[in-house]
């Protein structure tokens, strides 16, 4: 398996790596989920290259997880919004942030809280079944190949 091909492998994980699989990328992808939208922010906020920055913010437009919004004529300025493909990335960055939470943290806590708006409460992100509503563990799920994979055999 090579980086270039990630995208035409025939796994799910692969081809969602071969987007958002490097450090920059998830962490531009963290601050877009922290309302920052500018060049100049993110540069502010990652301390990374303008060309670094530029490089990430243009394959996640080209994949359609931002857009990029003009805000300013002269100087033609963009802003970088997150897509609907984007947003359905939340549940990832906040597994991810919730593992960092878990096992990363120290004895300060944690770097952020999340409330639900809609209850007001603190929460941890949990992974439930679609079908059941149970949480779901790495060890109680199964699976099988489906219509995509090459071969019978699932990974």
């Amino acid at each position: 398996m090579k980086w270039e091909t990630l995208e035409e492998e025939p796994c799910s994980l692969s081809r969602t790596v071969a987007v958002v699989g490097d450090r920059w990328t998830l962490l531009i992808l963290r601050d877009c989920f922290l309302r920052v939208r500018r060049f100049e922010a993110f540069q502010s906020s990652l301390q990374i290259t303008r060309h670094l920055l530029s490089e990430r913010l243009k394959k996640l437009v080209r994949f359609g997880i931002l857009r990029r919004v003009p805000y300013s004529e002269a100087p033609k300025r963009y802003e970088y919004i997150l897509t609907q493909k984007g947003l359905d990335l939340y549940p990832v960055i906040m597994a991810m942030v919730h593992w960092g939470d878990t096992h990363m943290g120290d004895e300060r806590g944690r770097p952020l809280l999340h409330e639900h708006k809609s209850c007001g409460k603190q929460f941890d992100p949990v992974m439930v079944c679609s079908e059941c509503g149970e949480t779901l563990h790495a060890k109680q799920v199964h699976v099988h190949a489906g219509p995509g994979r090459r071969g019978a055999d699932a990974a």
